[in-house]
């Protein structure tokens, strides 16, 4: 990285005395080339961190991401931030805890302040057979390195003094703190990826969207875009939401359904929230921003869409379920919502893998859990399509796993319904 474009307290200072008239734009705004090593499509988190690190980790810097519209804007800049590695599930957990790694270093590897903030998750539970699954979870988070505690009514008192312990309907038996979890800036992963793989000259091509796919004898060519024709050596897909529309044009049908999840926050308020906590009865979590608002979500929309906004049957489910954790919540002033398109797999786990198409690559299906996955989806995708073979955190993220039923990842244990998990 060049150092007249690396951030420091120095430099930060220094602009300050002079005007801050010499910063540049993060990154360039090139045209397409006619040729790539590989094309990615899709400008989102999971794009941009594979483009860094096929570019960092394996050298291949002829690189373009291809995005319909601005890098960033699809469900990258619309989700809760909430950044964890409790799963339980061997194959899951493992990728997972490779990832919340990859957190902890990330503001230093890519040079930008991407506002990782360890402040802990809690997971509440209300039965004796949650807490027993949360105790279960717990050991098997510790089992492989993890941080992971359980939390008694009286602990729980000293962190959410502001919960509804008197509730009938959801009593609270305790809790699950992972004190590593936490919440990161959504649009700031997106732009700090971006900057790092531009830096490492990969090409970042907005307002540039994939209308078809060249196949020659069952290889990969290159795509048909708004800009032209480009050719490729590899192409990759990883959009989010649209994986089934985009994956269609190359003559594949994939094993999703999109559903919108929908999210909500607050007008500012002093800082009163201050882990993410997770209702273990009801669909609801919440957070509190930097700016003060509160961000909080719940369950899918349950039908398949690709709007992205929900609908007021849903909002009102997670509002009552807010309430009914925390009833002080109903003193703060919603602002906005928004929703985003998740790409729902059968068994709730997501798909990194070849395809049947030579060349051709799709990363999909990480239901509503793909923002902690960001560095870690990345690391794995940039490892399959530089070496053709799976890293070893993601060797259960195949497709065969639908066609065999083993290594099948229900986390929920909630059947092959897509919108139930």
């Amino acid at each position: 990285m060049e150092d007249r474009m690396r951030f420091s307290a120095l430099r930060i200072l220094k602009e300050g005395l002079t005007g801050n008239a010499n910063w540049e734009p993060h990154w360039r705004n090139p045209s397409p080339k006619s040729k790539y090593d590989v094309i990615i499509i899709g400008g989102g988190g999971h794009g941009l961190s594979t483009a860094y690190y096929l570019a960092k980790n394996h050298g291949i810097r002829n690189v373009a991401v291809l995005e319909k519209g601005h890098l960033g804007s699809g469900n990258i800049g619309r989700n809760t931030t909430i950044v964890r590695a409790n799963y339980l599930l061997p194959g899951n957990s493992e990728f997972y805890s490779h990832s919340l790694k990859l957190w902890e270093g990330l503001e230093a590897d890519l040079n930008y302040n991407v506002m990782m903030s360890q402040r802990g998750l809690i997971m509440l539970c209300h039965s004796d057979g949650q807490r027993d699954a949360f105790v279960r979870r717990a050991n098997a988070m510790r089992s492989r390195g993890d941080d992971a505690q359980m939390l008694s009514v009286q602990d729980l008192r000293k962190f959410l003094p502001y919960l509804n312990y008197n509730s009938a309907r959801f009593p609270i038996y305790g809790g699950l703190l992972q004190k590593r979890a936490g919440t990161a800036r959504h649009d700031a992963v997106a732009w700090g990826y971006a900057r790092a793989a531009d830096q490492r000259g990969v090409d970042l091509i907005q307002n540039c969207e994939v209308t078809g796919f060249n196949i020659n004898s069952g290889r990969i060519t290159g795509v048909e875009t708004t800009r032209g024709r480009i050719e490729a050596n590899k192409v990759a897909i990883v959009v989010a939401g649209r994986s089934s529309q985009v994956a269609q044009l190359a003559g594949i049908r994939l094993p999703i359904e999109s559903h919108i999840l929908q999210a909500f926050v607050t007008e500012g308020l002093k800082p009163i929230i201050n882990n993410v906590v997770s209702f273990g009865m009801g669909h609801f979590y919440i957070s509190q921003s930097d700016k003060g608002g509160l961000v909080f979500g719940g369950d899918l929309d349950g039908y398949a869409s690709y709007a992205q906004r929900g609908n007021l049957p849903l909002l009102e489910h997670v509002f009552e379920a807010g309430m009914a954790l925390m009833p002080m919540i109903g003193k703060a002033k919603v602002l906005r919502s928004w929703g985003g398109i998740m790409d729902m797999s059968p068994d709730g786990s997501p798909i990194i893998d070849k395809t049947s198409v030579d060349g051709l690559f799709i990363n999909c299906g990480w239901c509503y859990g793909g923002f902690k996955a960001v560095p870690a989806s990345g690391y794995a995708y940039a490892h399959l399509i530089a070496t053709d073979n799976h890293f070893h955190t993601a060797t259960n993220f195949r497709f065969e796993r639908f066609q065999t039923g083993y290594h099948l990842m229900d986390e929920e244990g909630t059947g092959s319904q897509h919108n139930l998990h």
